[in-house]
């Protein structure tokens, strides 16, 4: 099996107790399912992974792109994801949901 080309990783905000706690896993009921759906859609080389607290509560929902490092903020909708995976395929990350170093 191949690698994937990225990996999008999504706070569900998972605590050392198991317990969830935050915003993100609230925020984020079905979204795994729908970007899972999306980059097959789009054909995109990508594999979705669900994670513990990221640590950026205040700027949550959380959506991590890597080997890009790219970090996105509020990512509460559906249309904040097309926005995020349009511009992943564009070459242009939308600057409202991206957090600058």
């Amino acid at each position: 099996m191949a690698l994937p080309e990225r990996q999008i990783l999504v706070c569900q905000s998972f605590r050392s107790k198991g317990d969830p706690k935050g915003i993100c896993h609230k925020q984020t009921d079905g979204f795994l399912q729908y970007i899972e759906e999306e980059i097959l859609d789009r054909g995109l080389d990508m594999q979705v992974v669900a994670t513990g607290c990221l640590k950026q509560c205040e700027s949550g929902p959380i959506m991590v792109i890597q080997p890009d490092n790219l970090w996105f903020k509020n990512i509460s909708s559906e249309d904040a994801i097309d926005a995020v995976l349009d511009g992943l395929e564009d070459g242009d990350p939308p600057a409202e949901y991206l957090i600058k170093a």
